[in-house]
């Protein structure tokens, strides 16, 4: 019998969810796939079909959430400097990411690891590579037209360390993570805008 597409897409939608659900209430480490598989109501195997692990499941978790945040960054009409352009981006992405706030730990480990392409062949990087862009297209917009493969690595150790701060802040509403982005922020764009002026 053979399977459509849209049942398909119904499947991969009810792993999704019954992931997030088992994540959120038994923890990553301790849901299995065979757990998962279980709760979408399907064989072990099919799972495999559709992720070749659990990580692969955040990743793509992530992926969602990501792209309703450049959507929404999309949106907003700001005339703002390259530090609040910036901070707005990132701001869009952890109000998304927030369902896997208490489990991001693995996708900070894996797809969103700079590292972990060498650990791991065949990893895909894309949630890497197009919030980058993202950051050279705000970067542009504010004069910058080069921007360093140092100035890159610099921005993406702040992101990933601020993704990592909020991923156990308890502060009211994340404030902390908030304060840490807009000072981390303002640093590397002046920084940035520094050396831009210098190197023309």
């Amino acid at each position: 019998m053979r399977i459509t597409a849209e049942e398909k897409n119904a499947t991969r939608r009810r792993i999704l969810d019954a992931a997030v659900e088992l994540f959120r209430t038994h923890g990553f480490d301790a849901t299995t796939t065979r757990d998962i598989a279980r709760a979408a109501e399907i064989a072990t195997g099919t799972l495999f079909n559709y992720f070749d692990t659990k990580e692969a499941i955040i990743g793509q978790l992530a992926s969602e959430s990501f792209g309703k945040a450049r959507l929404a960054f999309a949106k907003q009409e700001l005339q703002a400097g390259l530090d609040e352009e910036l901070f707005a981006l990132v701001v869009a992405e952890l109000r998304q990411l927030k369902l896997l706030r208490k489990f991001i730990t693995p996708l900070l480990e894996t797809v969103l690891c700079p590292l972990a392409s060498a650990r791991r062949p065949g990893m895909d990087h894309s949630l890497r590579v197009e919030h980058l862009e993202l950051v050279v297209g705000i970067a542009k917009r504010h004069g910058i037209t080069e921007i360093s493969p140092v100035s890159i690595q610099m921005y993406w150790s702040i992101y990933i360390g601020v993704l990592a701060f909020w991923a156990e802040d308890q502060s009211p509403k994340q404030e902390d993570t908030l304060a840490l982005l807009d000072q981390s922020l303002r640093m590397f764009a002046a920084w940035l805008l520094n050396s831009a002026g210098e190197s023309q």
